[in-house]
């Protein structure tokens, strides 16, 4: 099988789609109301990256099943966002999965670039730049919420394990699939999973909480 068609690749680049969009809604809906201006117009500007990132994997897909992808219209996702992303209603569960999506979704696009198969031209470095800039955005304020005071360390522990888990169940699939590993799109050993519960543990390990 080629590249062209390839079930699970189109998969792929559909979850990463709906977990953008849906990000990328929840920051203009929750984060308008976030607990600072310089929270809100963070939010805002994330909000317009993660859309255009989405509309990026949404014409690729589209362009992976030979359709034109100019021609894309997105009005609301495909059902393959993680359900507690789906779920997101408060600015706690929001940047819980700010990070946690955007530490999976760098993992994967990693993996395939670094894979090197010659017929895939992934929009991944269009996007690299401003995720890496909502990684530490957020990662930033994941560590002021478990600092916090009163029942906010609690609930974002709760909320980051719930995302977390998701995510760890998705880059689980990725990481086995046979289409993408017999056509060579992610390399075996790819530890995605090993790299994500590492990269997760830094956060939560007390001795790097911190204030912003």
């Amino acid at each position: 099988m080629s590249i062209l068609n390839n079930g699970s690749l189109i998969e792929l680049a559909v979850t990463i789609a709906d977990n953008k969009f849906i990000l990328g809604d929840r920051l203009v809906e929750i984060g308008i109301s976030g607990p600072n201006l310089e929270a809100t117009l963070s939010s805002i500007a994330m909000a317009q990256a993660e859309l255009g990132h989405a509309r990026l994997m949404y014409k690729w897909a589209h362009e992976l099943q030979g359709l034109n992808g100019s021609k894309v219209e997105i009005k609301e996702q495909t059902g393959k966002a993680f359900p507690s992303v789906a779920g997101t209603s408060h600015w706690v569960a929001l940047i819980a999965g700010v990070y946690a999506v955007n530490v999976a979704v760098d993992l994967v696009m990693n993996a395939v670039i670094d894979a090197k198969h010659p017929e895939l031209h992934a929009p991944f470095s269009k996007m690299f730049n401003e995720q890496e800039e909502h990684l530490l955005y957020s990662k930033s304020w994941c560590k002021q919420l478990l600092n916090d005071s009163g029942a906010v360390p609690k609930t974002f522990a709760l909320e980051f394990e719930k995302v977390t888990l998701e995510a760890l169940q998705w880059l689980k699939q990725v990481e086995t699939d046979h289409l993408l590993l017999s056509e060579k799109i992610i390399l075996e050993n790819s530890n995605l999973v090993k790299e994500y519960k590492e990269t997760i543990a830094k956060l939560t390990a007390l001795e790097d909480v911190q204030h912003v």
